[in-house]
């Protein structure tokens, strides 16, 4: 098992054709984890706008997925294939059991993209490829706006 540090520094290493790579996962397992999230939520009968919410998520997280693996795919002659794991996908359905740990789930998952969105901006920071700054900086922006998102639904269930 990795943590936030380790995964960090093996992005690092990376080259831009890693980096896709790693992006095209992230995005599968993201997409996974909020369809997760959204069908628990349904099933302990939450409000609809968090299950709606989360489904946004698990369809934004997949279509990214799908056209970033087009890109390297293109780009690359191949499919995309990395053993990183994901900075985003925290270990939290497990403990999604009742529907008054919503808002908890809801802080781990904000909590989850926020590490993801510094993460990719400090590593911006940190490469001098211009187009992997660009890339690190897209992710940072994909990842502020789960962030943004699920912080609206947190606000709206009164947190």
């Amino acid at each position: 098992m990795f943590d936030v540090e380790e995964i960090i520094e093996h992005l690092k290493s990376l080259n831009y054709e890693g980096v896709l790579a790693y992006w095209v996962k992230n995005e599968e397992e993201e997409a996974r984890f909020y369809e997760n999230l959204a069908e628990r939520a349904r099933n302990l009968g939450l409000p609809e706008s968090l299950v709606e919410t989360f489904l946004r998520l698990s369809r934004d997280s997949r279509r990214h997925s799908e056209e970033l693996a087009r890109e390297f795919r293109r780009t690359f002659g191949r499919e995309p294939s990395t053993e990183i794991p994901p900075l985003e996908v925290l270990p939290v359905l497990e403990k999604f059991e009742r529907a008054d740990q919503v808002k908890e789930v809801l802080e781990a998952a904000m909590e989850s993209e926020l590490i993801a969105m510094k993460a990719y901006k400090l590593l911006a920071e940190k490469v001098e490829d211009e187009r992997l700054r660009k890339l690190y900086l897209k992710l940072a922006d994909v990842e502020r706006g789960h962030y943004e998102a699920l912080k609206r639904e947190y606000e709206r269930l009164g947190g």
